[in-house]
C-alpha cells in the first residue's frame, strides 16, 4: 500500500523523513502540504485515528501560528475548529505527517516510523 507523506521540501525534518523512508524502500506518494494541504475532515480523522492530543498537529514554531495567536486560543478551539483552521493553511501542520488512511504519523522520529511503519 502506498502511504501519503504530506511534507514541506524546504524543512530539514521532512527531508530527513523521506531519507529514511527511501532507505526503507517505503512506498509512498509525496505531497507537498503547502500546496496541497489535507482537508478539514481528513484532518479530523486522522486526529480520532491517531492517539495524538489534536493541538499536536500544529507546527507550534511557525510564523502564521504566532500571527494567529494560536498559542492563546488554541484550548478554547474544538477538534472541528483545529481542522478546519488547519485545512486554511498547510504552513500550520506539524510535518511531516505519513498515513496509510488508518495510521497516521506527524512530525519525524526514526524510533516512531521504526516502529509504525517498518
Amino acid at each position: 500500500m502506498t502511504l501519503s507523506f504530506y511534507w514541506y521540501s524546504k524543512c530539514g525534518t521532512c527531508r530527513n523523513a523521506k531519507k529514511w523512508l527511501d532507505a526503507n524502500q517505503i512506498d509512498y506518494k509525496a505531497i507537498p502540504i503547502a500546496e496541497e494541504p489535507p482537508s478539514a475532515s481528513e484532518l479530523l480523522s486522522w486526529m480520532e485515528t491517531s492517539d495524538l492530543p489534536p493541538k499536536k498537529f500544529f507546527n507550534t514554531s511557525g510564523k502564521k501560528y504566532r500571527e494567529l495567536n494560536l498559542k492563546e486560543r488554541i484550548n478554547d478551539l474544538s477538534p472541528q475548529e483545529m481542522a478546519e483552521i488547519l485545512a486554511s493553511d498547510g504552513m500550520l501542520i506539524k510535518r511531516p505527517v505519513l498515513t496509510d488512511g488508518k495510521k497516521v504519523t506527524v512530525g519525524f522520529k526514526e524510533e516512531t516510523y521504526e516502529s509504525v511503519w517498518k
